[in-house]
Order: C-alpha cells, then structure tokens, then sequence
C-alpha cells in the first residue's frame, strides 16, 4: 500500500506486482550486486532497491534455447511491459545502443536513464548461465557511458546483468574486483511461471491500458 501511493500505482497494477512476488523480489537476500562498496554510500541503497532478482518478462513466451537477439526482440515490441517491470523512473533510451570507442563501433543491449535517480542503466541481456566474463565485458560499457554520455549532475552508471541462471556464489566472486557498479538477477519469462499465476497475471495490452 505504501509503494503504491508512493508510485501512483492504478489497481491494475497493484494486483501485477502483488501477483508477481514485487515484496521478495527486492529483498536482500536474492541479490547478487557490489553496490555495498559502489557506488557511493549516499546513493547505494537507493540504487540497491531499484533492482529486483529474479526479473518477471511475464510478457514473453520464450522457447528453450532462444537466441539472445531474439528475446531482446520481445522485450523492445513489449516496452510498456518492461517499463512496468523495471520500476518507477526508468526511460528508455534505445536498444543496441551505439558507442564508439578508439574509433570502433560497440552496442550495448539496452539502456535506460532513471530520472528519479539521476542516472543511466546499462541492461546486458543473456539467454544462459551467468559465467564471470560478462562482468568484465558490462563494466567496459558502464565506464564507457559513464565518460561518453553522463553529465555532471548524473550519478555513477549502473550496469544490470540479467541471465537465465546464475549461481550465487559464483556470481559473487565475479563482481569483487570490478571498479563499476553492477548488480546481477535472473529473468523468467511466461512459460516458466507456475499455472495458477498465469492465470491471475494482466495481459500486455491490459496493463498498457491502465499505464
């Protein structure tokens, strides 16, 4: 009740995030991040329950094995569902977003700009397990945004890896000596949601309605 008057949340969109587990979503016990050493301390908490593990896609239908490019096509034709997902504040500001570094071309998957926050989100998706190289390949990303597009009132860049799996303990170790911000959740998708919430769950088009 307290999030949704403070987010202006419409019935509808309530009964989403009760439906979808938003409570035990954010809690601390599910995240993997490094926000307790970065970014600064005034800013972390905030940033830290911005992010929620795992995900809900509860707008896609993805086969086993889809292709990264694949689900990051339904999740784009889906931005209203997405929007709903991430949290109050986020923009979006492209899919394969350009960056030109030393002359060359790199993409980023998806990037937001949070307004409440005052800051950017690089978004790197990944059909499959986490594996301790992705990290390496965000954190260039989030340095490269944090120097091409970030203004002086901007706070640090926050990098979010979403993975089909991850382990923990692994994931962990991974993010103790990267210099940048990341955090790192799962995402399911409509087909590995249990019946009885599929059920109970509003529609793309139902929740672009009320939004």
């Amino acid at each position: 009740m307290r999030k949704a008057a403070e987010h202006g949340w419409s019935r509808a969109t309530l009964m989403h995030q009760v439906s979808t587990g938003l409570f035990e979503r954010q809690s601390e016990v599910q995240k993997v991040t490094n926000f307790d050493r970065l970014p600064p301390p005034a800013d972390s908490e905030m940033v830290r329950q911005a992010l929620k593990d795992p995900y809900i896609f509860d707008f896609i239908t993805a086969d086993e094995g889809v292709e990264e490019k694949t689900l990051e096509n339904e999740i784009v034709r889906n931005i209203t569902g997405l929007l709903l997902e991430l949290g109050t504040g986020f923009a979006f500001m492209g899919r394969q977003y350009q960056l030109v570094v030393s002359g060359r071309d790199f993409y980023i998957d998806l990037l937001f700009y949070n307004t409440r926050l005052s800051r950017y989100f690089v978004i790197e998706l990944k059909a499959c397990e986490f594996r301790p190289e992705y990290t390496g390949k965000l954190g260039f990303y989030v340095a490269a945004v944090d120097d091409l597009l970030r203004n002086e009132h901007d706070g640090s860049t926050v990098g979010l890896l979403l993975c089909k799996t991850k382990d923990n303990t692994i994931a962990e170790y991974s993010l103790r000596s990267t210099s940048a911000p990341i955090g790192v959740s799962e995402f399911r998708t409509a087909d590995e949601l249990p019946e009885e919430m599929r059920g109970i769950l509003p529609t793309p088009e139902d929740i672009a309605s009320r939004v």
